[in-house]
Order: structure tokens, then C-alpha cells, then sequence
């Protein structure tokens, strides 16, 4: 396929050591000018790799901030090889016409089977006994140590993490009740509870698998601990603000709860070499890793394709389906079309105007596809144009008063 734009000259630079597979299948589909950094940069760095940056490619590190797209020149995607964007100015990007990618599902197996590890070994009291090991000791009992098969785990938030939590869960026989803000089908045997308050009450292992909204940040506070039975455990694998962790050392102190297993948190460092400080360190039955849920080879490698190939899909023909702050938008190609993407305020009349530059020039649209979304609205159109038409038609089309930006595919 001829573009109006060379594959080899659109620059895309990667940080943090995103997985290979991502550049590999940049490269499967003609991008050869990738710079592929291993670590996330200081500032200074970071704004001169990005500077001439089509497609900027990051993961939870990055900040890529109002300050850091005002360095780059010609930026047009950006893909998140994460689940969050929180590191990604949304609005910025949306109002310069930049579509962000990110990867909702490919880790979502890793952390399943994390939070089912921890569940088992909280059950075992394994945290505990393997602390006193190391210090010697040999605290060789069944006090308090139960098999998973036949206990309650409570999954809150019942989307694709939670529901293959439950899956799992049952698979060791272990009974699953969830509660999500949404009415949400059921996966075998796992029944919805009626309320957060049963959740709480009825779990032996409580887990948290929400995003991180207004509405979830301190959900499980000292109020909501209080319900939990003495003898539960909680685990925390989504957001670090959603658990109250002024609460929870509270509980775990009182020996309200038998348990925790932690793997985010609301202050996190931001390097190797910066020390982890957190209340929960003094606990022998908590079990605290450095957010590394989604942290397998695997997702990885699945995010590193997941998300590359959404890049190359705008690159290419300018779908945004599952952008997160753009509207989605996906044309079937027509045959021996010229393609052109028209981005621009969300404001009456623009695809009037659009269709008007069309008629004056003489070209038959073959396909058009719009879509708004908030303060966006974009379109993407095939037409039977020669190659001057084409350009004329993207020249008038930038012309359109409420314009951000356009471009010529092929």
C-alpha cells in the first residue's frame, strides 16, 4: 500500500524497556525507525528523545505531562503499555488531536493467579512462618492454617481481573461472591452479593479488582474493615488508594483481620534505588510486593503486541478503536481510495463543511465514518481522488474553521 506519509520515516521512540514484541511487530508491519530506551529518562533526556517523536511509546514511569508534549514537534499517538494513563495528560492530547492507547486486558491472567497465590498462602499463614524461618525459629502448627477449598473468597469489582479471579477460585473449590457497581453476569457457580456490607461480612479472603475513580478512592476504610469477620484477609491488587491504609495497619493490629496481601500503594517509588517506606512493613501475616501484578513475561509480551498493534492500526488506516480519549472510529478500507483523517472541535456544521469541500472539487466519498466524544469529534473518509485531489482535499479540509488536525493516509 502506497502512504502519502513513509513508514520509515515516522519515528517511534519507546521507554522503560517495553517488551520486545512490540517492536517486533512494529517492524512486521514496515516501521523500522524505532529508538528503544531501556530505562525511563530524567526530563532533560526525555524531552529531547521525544522532540521529533510520531509515536511515543511508555509505561507507568514516563510522566508525559503538559510540560513534555510541548517538547515534541510532531507527535500523533501515543500507546501505554500499561493498564493506567494516569502518567499521560489525556486532555492535552485530546485538544492537539492525539489519540492514547493502553493494554486494559493483557495482564489480566498475571494478576488472577497472584491474588490466588496470596489467597493460599494467607489462608496457610505461610507470611508469618516463613518470617519466623529466617529468624530461626520453627513454628510448626495447623493454628489457624486452612485449606482454600471451601472457603468464601469476596471479589469486588467483577470485571475481567475479578471475574478470572473467580474462575480460578472455584476451580480450587472455593465458593465466590462479587459485588461490582454494575449488573454483571455471573461465571459458574459465583453468586452476586447483595451489597458490599454482605460481601464483607460473608468473605474469608476479600479482594479488591476496581479502577481508580473518586468514587472507589478509600472504599475500604476503617468502617468497611470493621464488617470484614475476625479471621478474613484482604487483598489489594487494583489501585493504591482504594484501601485506607491507616485502617488497615489499625486492624491488623487490633487482630481484627488475620491478614493482608498488598501490591499497590498510594506512594510508590519511583526507582529501585528509592526505599519503600510503608506502615504495613512491620507485619509478619502481610504480604507486600512492588506492584508487580501484571509483571510476568507473559503480559509483558502480550502488552507489548496489544498495544503496538493498536499504534500501527491508527498509523495505518486511522482506527481508534479502544483509544481512552478519543472517539472511536473504525472504516472498512475501500479499494483504490484515498483515506483522510479529519479531527477537529466538536462544534455544528464541521461535517457539513466537509462534505462541501468534497463537492467542489468534483470527488465521490466512498466511505465516511464520524464520531464525537466530549470536546472531539472526528471523522475518517475514503474517496475516489487522484493524488493532487487528495492533496487539495487535506489542504481545504485543514482549512475548515474548528480544525485541529488532518491527514492524508493514501
Amino acid at each position: 500500500m502506497k502512504t502519502s506519509f513513509p513508514k520509515q520515516d515516522i519515528k517511534i521512540v519507546l521507554l522503560e524497556g517495553i517488551h520486545q514484541s512490540a517492536v517486533d511487530a512494529f517492524h512486521a508491519a514496515g516501521y523500522t525507525n524505532i529508538t528503544h530506551h531501556e530505562k525511563a529518562l530524567p526530563r532533560d533526556e526525555l524531552f529531547a528523545a521525544i522532540a521529533d517523536a510520531h509515536v511515543i511509546g511508555l509505561r507507568s514511569r514516563t510522566q508525559l505531562d503538559q510540560e513534555a508534549i510541548s517538547h515534541t514537534r510532531h507527535l500523533f499517538a501515543v500507546g501505554c503499555f500499561c493498564i493506567g494513563t494516569n502518567q499521560v495528560d489525556l486532555t492535552q492530547t485530546g485538544q492537539l488531536g492525539v489519540p492514547v492507547f493502553n493494554a486494559p486486558y493483557s495482564n489480566t491472567r498475571s494478576v488472577a493467579e497472584l491474588v490466588i497465590a496470596e489467597a493460599i498462602l494467607l489462608l496457610r499463614r505461610v507470611p508469618e512462618r516463613n518470617a519466623s524461618c529466617h529468624r530461626g525459629g520453627w513454628a510448626k502448627s495447623a493454628d489457624g492454617s486452612f485449606e482454600a477449598r471451601g472457603k468464601t473468597i469476596g471479589i469486588i469489582g467483577y470485571g475481567h481481573i475479578g471475574t478470572q479471579v473467580g474462575v480460578l477460585a472455584e476451580a480450587l473449590g472455593m465458593h465466590v461472591l462479587y459485588h461490582d457497581i454494575e449488573a454483571k453476569l455471573a461465571l459458574g457457580n459465583a453468586a452476586r452479593a447483595r451489597s458490599l456490607d454482605e460481601l464483607l461480612a460473608r468473605a474469608d479472603v476479600v479482594t479488591l479488582h476496581v479502577p481508580a475513580t473518586a468514587e472507589t478512592k478509600g472504599m475500604l476504610g476503617a468502617a468497611e474493615i470493621a464488617r470484614m469477620h475476625a479471621g478474613a484477609m484482604l487483598i489489594n491488587a487494583s489501585r493504591g488508594n482504594v484501601v485506607n491504609i491507616d485502617a488497615l495497619v489499625e486492624a491488623l493490629r487490633n487482630k481484627r483481620i488475620a491478614g493482608a496481601a498488598v501490591d499497590v500503594f498510594p506512594k510508590e517509588p519511583k526507582s529501585r534505588d528509592e526505599a519503600f517506606e510503608s506502615a504495613l512493613r512491620e507485619f509478619d501475616n502481610v504480604l507486600l510486593t512492588p506492584h508487580v501484578g501484571g509483571s510476568t513475561q507473559e503480559a509483558q509480551r502480550n502488552i507489548g503486541t496489544e498495544v503496538a498493534s493498536k499504534l500501527v492500526r491508527y498509523s495505518d488506516n486511522g482506527s481508534t478503536l479502544s483509544a481512552v480519549n478519543f472517539p472511536e472510529v473504525n472504516l472498512p478500507e475501500h479499494a483504490g481510495s484515498s483515506r483522510l483523517l479529519h479531527i477537529h472541535h466538536n462544534v455544528p456544521g464541521v461535517l457539513s463543511r466537509i462534505n462541501d469541500v468534497f463537492s467542489k472539487l468534483g470527488v465521490n466519498i466512498n466511505g465516511q465514518h464520524l464520531q464525537t466524544a466530549g470536546d472531539l469529534g472526528y471523522v475518517v473518509l475514503d474517496a475516489s481522488a487522484s493524488d493532487a485531489q487528495s492533496e487539495a482535499l487535506r489542504e481545504q479540509l485543514s482549512a475548515i474553521p474548528g480544525t485541529i488536525r488532518t491527514r492524508l493516509l493514501y
